[in-house]
């Protein structure tokens, strides 16, 4: 990932479902789409790592759920409005199924995905189009165009960090 173009600076931790302790020593700000194959590789390799310092009240995942235009990623768009920023923990949970099943919805015809949703999650429409516009705005600009992208501190990059880049990016951060 060409990372040289990304503006950091323009990237909050306002915004976004906030998963671990707001005091958190280290955070994570991550584009996702949930339809995105890359974002399902970069959630289940970060899960290893990250969730035990989120458990212990280390790190803090601060997760942007990025609305693309982009035909592939549409069904992300309809499941990030099933997702409710009011209830972190069942935010949190919803992610994470929705991450673990993704083979289940990720084929279904976009009418199907509110079924889903409602079926398999108890969900309902939520009106995130705040959210979801300020996440879009920020990511303008911040040139933040591909999902996954992923920040911790001055660190940027996408799915291809490998578990022990990851957890050693962690570890300077936690000692700094």
């Amino acid at each position: 990932m060409n990372t040289e173009q990304i503006n950091s600076e323009a990237v909050n931790q306002t915004v976004g479902f906030h998963l671990g302790q707001a005091d958190a020593p280290v955070k994570t700000v991550e584009f996702i789409n949930l339809r995105c194959p890359y974002c399902k590789e970069w959630w289940d390799k970060s899960g290893q790592v990250l969730d035990p310092y989120v458990s212990n009240g280390q790190v803090q995942r601060i997760v942007k759920l990025f609305d693309k235009d982009k035909p592939g990623l549409r069904k992300g768009n309809i499941l990030h409005t099933y997702l409710d920023y009011e209830d972190r923990k069942r935010a949190a949970e919803d992610l994470n199924y929705y991450m673990h099943h993704f083979n289940d919805w990720a084929a279904l015809p976009d009418q199907d995905l509110s079924v889903f949703a409602e079926t398999q999650r108890q969900a309902r429409k939520q009106d995130n189009r705040s959210q979801s516009e300020a996440i879009v705005q920020e990511a303008a600009e911040a040139n933040v165009r591909l999902v996954p992208t992923i920040f911790i501190g001055e660190h940027v990059f996408d799915e291809h960090i490998s578990v022990e880049e990851l957890r050693d990016i962690v570890e300077n951060k936690l000692k700094h």
